[in-house]
Parts: C-alpha cells; sequence; structure tokens
C-alpha cells in the first residue's frame, strides 16, 4: 500500500519514494501540506527558500500536476528522467526575468561549468505531483541535466502560441531523479541554517554529485511489458477528447467505402515520425496490392556524418475503440519482417491479450501504438484539444 503521512505529522516527517503527503482540513492555504512539510511557499510550480547567509536558493520544491495540456511535464519512471516547464505560461512575459526560470537559468549553468564550485551553487530540487486536490506525492530528488543530453539539449526554449495567435516562449527542463528512496528532515533542516548543501548529514549521492558531477539515476523498469486494454485507451478527459476527434474525423470520411481507414494512413505515419526524429521518411502504399504494409520506412542509426539505414514497416488499423486487434491482424504485419526490420503496428483502438502476448513473449521486433498513445503523442506535441487535433488532420489531408 501507498504510504500516507498525515498532515499532524509532517512537521518532522522524512520524505520517502511514493509517499503521499495530506492536507490539512481547513478550507483555506494553511492546511496546504508542503508548507507544513517543508517550509516552502503555499503556491506556485516553483517552491523554494533562500538562505539568509548566502541568498542563495538551496532547496527549490518542482510541482505538477502533470496534466496542464499545454504545458505537459513528465515523469519517465523507467530511465528516470523529470521534464519540467518553466514559468512563463502567457504571452507578454520576460522568459529571463521571472524567478523560476531564473532558478532553471542558474542551475543548469552551474552544471555546465562542470566544477565542483559551481554544482555547489545548485539547490536541491524535490519533485512533488499532485495527489487528489490537495494532497501532495514525492516522486524522489532531482538534479538538473541528463546522460543522454548534451548541454544544447537539457535546458531549451520552446515557443507556443496562445489562443490569442500570440507566439512566446518557455524553457523546458530535464532533470535526472537520483536513486535515493529517503531524503532526512534533518538534512532539509541543516541546509536551512547553513546555506550549505553539503553537511554532515549529506546523503552520499548528493556528495558525489558535487564532488564529481555523477548521478546514480533511479530507474524502474517495467515489470509487464504486455498492456492490457485499459493501458492501451485514454484514462482522461484530454486523452478521450484528442483520440476520439481523430476517429470521428476518419469516421466522416468513409462515405461507405472504408475509405476513413485508408485515409488514416498517413496520419499513423505521422504519429510514428513525431515519436522519433530518427525517422527519416515512410512512404506510403497504395489503397490495393499494399503487400500487407501500410508503409515502408527508413530509420537512421547513428550520427549526421556516420550512419545506417535500417527498413521498417507500418501497419494501421482504424477500429473504435470497443474493436480490438487480434492475432490475425498483428501476424500479418510480423510476417512480412525480415532480418534486421522492424515494424510498428498503430490503431486508434487497442491489441488484444492474445496477440500483444505472443509479440513480447517471441520477441518480435514490434512497436504498438495503441489508442492511448496517439493521443499522448499529440497531446505532447501541442496538439491538446478537440479543435486543435481536427485543424492538424486538416492540414494533413490538403
Amino acid at each position: 500500500m501507498q504510504l500516507e503521512i498525515s498532515f499532524d505529522n509532517l512537521e518532522n516527517a522524512d520524505l520517502y519514494l511514493d509517499a503521499v503527503y495530506l492536507s490539512g482540513n481547513y478550507n483555506n492555504l494553511k492546511g496546504e501540506p508542503l508548507s507544513k512539510l517543508l517550509g516552502l511557499p503555499n503556491l506556485g510550480g516553483f517552491r523554494y527558500k533562500i538562505s539568509n547567509i548566502n541568498k542563495n536558493v538551496v532547496v527549490c520544491a518542482l510541482v505538477t500536476s502533470l496534466n496542464d495540456p499545454d504545458w505537459p511535464d513528465s515523469l519517465d519512471v523507467e530511465q528516470g528522467l523529470f521534464t519540467y516547464y518553466g514559468d512563463n505560461k502567457k504571452a507578454g512575459g520576460d522568459l529571463n526575468n521571472i524567478k523560476g526560470n531564473r532558478i532553471l537559468i542558474e542551475a543548469f549553468k552551474n552544471l555546465h561549468l562542470g566544477t565542483k564550485e559551481s554544482r555547489l551553487k545548485i539547490p536541491v530540487f524535490l519533485v512533488f505531483t499532485k495527489s487528489g486536490t490537495r494532497d501532495y506525492c514525492f516522486r524522489g530528488m532531482a538534479v538538473p541535466g541528463a546522460d543522454s543530453l548534451t548541454q544544447t539539449e537539457d535546458l531549451v526554449a520552446v515557443w507556443k502560441t496562445d489562443i490569442n495567435g500570440q507566439r512566446f516562449q518557455n524553457y523546458k527542463a530535464t532533470f535526472t531523479i537520483v536513486s535515493d528512496l529517503k531524503i532526512y528532515k534533518n538534512w532539509i533542516n541543516d541546509i536551512y541554517a547553513i546555506g550549505n548543501t553539503v553537511n554532515e548529514k549529506s546523503p552520499e549521492s548528493w556528495i558525489n554529485f558535487v564532488n564529481t558531477g555523477k548521478v546514480i539515476t533511479l530507474k524502474s523498469p517495467r515489470s509487464i511489458k504486455i498492456r492490457n486494454k485499459f493501458d492501451q485507451l485514454p484514462q482522461t478527459d484530454l486523452e478521450n477528447d484528442v483520440l476520439g476527434e481523430v476517429i470521428k474525423y476518419y469516421s466522416e470520411k468513409n462515405n461507405g467505402a472504408n475509405k476513413g481507414a485508408f485515409l488514416f494512413e498517413r496520419c499513423a505515419a505521422e504519429i510514428c515520425k513525431m515519436s522519433d526524429s530518427k525517422i527519416l521518411n515512410i512512404d506510403l502504399t497504395p489503397m490495393t496490392r499494399d503487400g500487407g504494409r501500410d508503409g515502408v520506412g527508413k530509420y537512421r542509426i547513428g550520427t549526421p556524418n556516420s550512419y545506417i539505414l535500417v527498413d521498417f514497416f507500418v501497419e494501421a488499423k482504424f477500429y473504435n475503440t470497443e474493436n480490438g486487434n487480434g492475432v490475425h491482424l498483428t501476424s500479418r504485419l510480423i510476417s512480412r519482417l525480415r532480418h534486421r526490420q522492424f515494424g510498428y503496428f498503430v490503431t486508434t483502438s487497442y491489441v488484444s491479450q492474445q496477440a500483444y502476448q505472443e509479440i513480447v513473449d517471441d520477441e518480435h521486433p514490434v512497436v504498438i501504438y495503441s489508442g492511448r498513445d496517439i493521443a499522448n503523442i499529440l497531446i505532447e506535441h501541442g496538439i491538446n484539444s478537440t479543435f486543435k487535433t481536427r485543424e492538424w488532420l486538416n492540414k494533413l489531408m490538403a
């Protein structure tokens, strides 16, 4: 069972990975848990403490609901990576003159300087996600950057457009979750007291990061690789809206001749390309005599200067969410894969348990994008409403 810490016990509570810290029984901010737990402000995505000794930000809680459609913060527990967006979320703001963004800029600057002295200036970042209305779940201690990203990739300014068509920028930051399962409260208290994140009570992981810049990442590989019907279909209202609009759009194109299913193949190809920048191209096959493949593509492995190309196939299946894809459909793609080839099976619905089991057990090189995957890929690319989904589909058909 998930550990829950009551509001009355917050003041002296340690931070346990995935524990939920409960709010108080108040109808105002007095019941906000992070204030009592860590002595941090009651509101905001960035909740930080400035040392009275050196005036540096020493502790910063990164708070997110993980369900903002415009700024999709995300936690990849398998890879131990946390993606977090800055504070400039409306047009008219100054990208670099908002406190939260300045914290990001300074933290990543000190990371990239690459010295022990600079890393000493990086705050202790604590990641919290909302659990219900006012409770918070602790998801781990984080440090800026990731082994898989360069200095030009871990903190980037991205463009957005508001409902009035005004363009503006915000920061997208990538953090690594450290492997500690417990953060002691007395360490946090000592940081507040002396203004230094390295002291007698610091965890070894933090001391190692400050001294060497190396991080032991908290990775949690999936124990179950076979997703059931529920896991493959939308679980939020936004996911339902986006996928529902895709299904509605191509259903309207059918005209009694199943033309919508054929037109969906172009959408499936675009979904694949959006999901991975290493896909160079996908050529769609004709409506008839497609050889059991709806698309044929090239995937690049390596760098722009030294790489190899690998062939892959795309199979697209347009169904409503109640009709699953059985073995007879997935085997059609599998039977056409040759040595050093792989495939994408893209469906607006789901893959049946038996078909999914066979793909996993027999280790077939097939990537399954179900209805929920389609919705999330679109949402991650800013296509996060029924209007934007239809607008994108219309451009795709133009």
